[in-house]
């Protein structure tokens, strides 16, 4: 009699949507999503599914149906599918270094356009091109064997003690930081790590990457194109943006602060005041030295032109990149590329009928170089304000002039344009990329992407002072993510100079607003997968209080408290 109820409850049915198509289908109780997928029909011209949403929540293939759930399956054209390639394809090149340098230790320090940037350690490992190679053929080989990847959930205890054996350091010093008692592995062939995202299912799956020598030191793991997943993208070269993420390694080293785990550890051993206080000494020196920059250029340029993507801190740097420029005796005058936007009947639109406004055709371009002519002539011009209720600029008397010792500081996504000021000879111009590119990485194999840190404080901003919760600016990223690729990132190798915004401390302040911001997000819309990773994420860092953050700090644009007026 057990017996046959338990065959009775193996062959129960429960019912499933799935979303792609709007089906309803019923299948039995434990069916995997892998099993689900091969009754699914893609849409032509699609790619393999790699995972799915159930319940708005990211689970991999191996994942089994026991209950009604709604399931949406994607691929790498999503964003979700893109950062699981990218964890899986991590993970199969530890698996190459392994098989052929077995004392050699794997470092992924930081993201490029279309790839990332690693280090190999350990090892006699000098001819790094025959390093490449010999890898790369064993990566080679991974792929064609298919092998999958698999996921094992077990003791935190047991956890700990395999990557112990495996010898994975920073991973070990972070399970050993964890209070959870169960904790889940993945795996390869055998070979035990622990990643930050779901994988695919196989090594097959990872159809288009390559892995080259980068550099003077280092190797560049390269992803598929972002909207051609089956083709390699062209990697733009970016030797100014490589330097900045290289000095503030050095920083990360000099405060010994590479991982969360070793933030952790400064938090709980009451150092946080002490980081927070040299990471804005940081600031402040690198401000500094970009006024000296302008102050040696001071017989020819006129204006400085600072530009960055989202959240990058691009108005509290020129307030005091201003301030510096001050001290060095210049007349410092600041104007917004925002009260430049057309009215909305002239702002272009995207393809689904919304408004464009991360543009550049949605600012007007004439008026702003006729203005910045005559500025220069000496002329004193009246400077439009815009209403972004109304949808329209104004002019209610605000006007500019510039002096002998006069300085113009233009702030705006698309400073760096050469479309914005055409007009404008290059030698008047001095030009500044600002961006919050994130130092500290979860271990040597999950890095933190700046896209997340970004995203982070525009939670926290958005809440703030614009009214928005996070589902609203969740709802928007990707849009915003698509303008930077499109309107700013191209762009970022003009600047004369680049400044990172990131502090050391600042996700363990972020933690503090973000998460009930994120936990607010409704699990019946599709923004909750975002949130549920963004959470799981949080959970690793330990918070730390903003009472020792100066007003003067680029952390004051988004929690308030500023001394700047914005």
């Amino acid at each position: 009699m057990r017996y046959k109820i338990l065959y009775l409850y193996i062959m129960n049915t429960i019912e499933v949507i799935i979303e792609n198509t709007g089906e309803r289908r019923e299948i039995p109780q434990g069916t995997s999503l892998s099993e689900l997928a091969k009754t699914y029909t893609s849409e032509p011209g699609t790619h393999p599914v790699l995972g799915a949403f159930v319940n708005n929540v990211v689970e991999d293939m191996q994942y089994n149906i026991y209950s009604p759930k709604s399931i949406r399956f994607f691929d790498i054209a999503s964003s979700h599918g893109r950062r699981m390639y990218q964890s899986s394809l991590v993970f199969m090149l530890y698996k190459a270094l392994r098989d052929t340098y077995p004392q050699a230790s794997l470092s992924v320090k930081h993201s490029l356009r279309g790839g990332f940037y690693c280090t190999i350690t350990g090892q006699n490992l000098d001819k790094r091109d025959q390093v490449a190679e010999t890898v790369r053929k064993r990566m080679l080989e991974l792929q064609q064997q298919n092998l999958p990847f698999e996921s094992k959930g077990m003791l935190l205890t047991e956890a700990i003690e395999l990557i112990r054996n495996a010898g994975i350091p920073e991973t070990l010093k972070l399970l050993e930081s964890l209070n959870q008692l169960y904790i889940t592995i993945n795996f390869l062939d055998g070979v035990p790590h622990k990643l930050g995202s779901k994988l695919v299912p196989s090594t097959g799956c990872l159809t288009s990457w390559d892995f080259r020598p980068y550099n003077d030191e280092g190797y560049m793991l390269q992803m598929p194109d972002q909207h051609h997943p089956d083709k390699q993208p062209v990697m733009p070269d970016t030797p100014k943006l490589f330097s900045i993420f290289k000095e503030h390694h050095r920083w990360v080293d000099l405060l010994h602060v590479p991982t969360i785990t070793d933030l952790n550890r400064i938090v709980r051993d009451k150092g946080e005041n002490h980081l927070i206080h040299v990471s804005e000494a940081l600031h402040e020196k690198k401000y500094a030295e970009i006024a000296d920059m302008v102050y040696q250029r001071r017989n020819q340029v006129k204006m400085v032109l600072l530009a960055g993507p989202s959240s990058s801190g691009k108005t509290t740097s020129c307030r005091r990149l201003s301030v510096q420029l001050s001290v060095l005796g210049f007349d410092v005058k600041q104007l917004s590329l925002d009260d430049y936007f057309v009215c909305r009947e002239r702002t272009p639109k995207l393809p689904n009928g919304e408004y464009d406004f991360e543009s550049v055709d949605a600012l007007d371009i004439p008026l702003l170089n006729e203005h910045l002519l005559r500025l220069f002539k000496g002329e004193r011009v009246e400077i439009p304000t815009f209403d972004f209720i109304k949808g329209n600029p104004y002019f209610d008397g605000k006007s500019l002039q510039l002096g002998p010792n006069s300085i113009l500081v233009v702030e705006g996504i698309h400073a760096l344009n050469p479309k914005l000021t055409a007009q404008i000879a290059d030698d008047l111009k001095f030009r500044v990329y600002v961006s919050a590119l994130t130092q500290i990485a979860i271990d040597d194999a999950n890095i933190i992407h700046s896209s997340e840190n970004r995203m982070l404080r525009r939670i926290v901003r958005d809440n703030n002072f614009r009214g928005w919760d996070a589902y609203n600016t969740l709802h928007r990223w990707a849009e915003v993510r698509q303008g930077e690729e499109k309107n700013i990132f191209p762009f970022q190798e003009n600047a004369d100079v680049m400044f990172n915004s990131a502090l050391l401390y600042e996700l363990s302040v972020l933690k503090i607003y973000a998460e009930p911001q994120l936990k607010r997000i409704p699990e019946n819309c599709p923004e909750f997968a975002e949130a549920h990773y963004m959470l799981k994420f949080l959970d690793l860092i330990d918070p730390i209080d903003p009472k020792h953050i100066p007003p003067t700090s680029i952390m004051r644009e988004f929690l308030g408290g500023s001394s700047f007026e914005y």
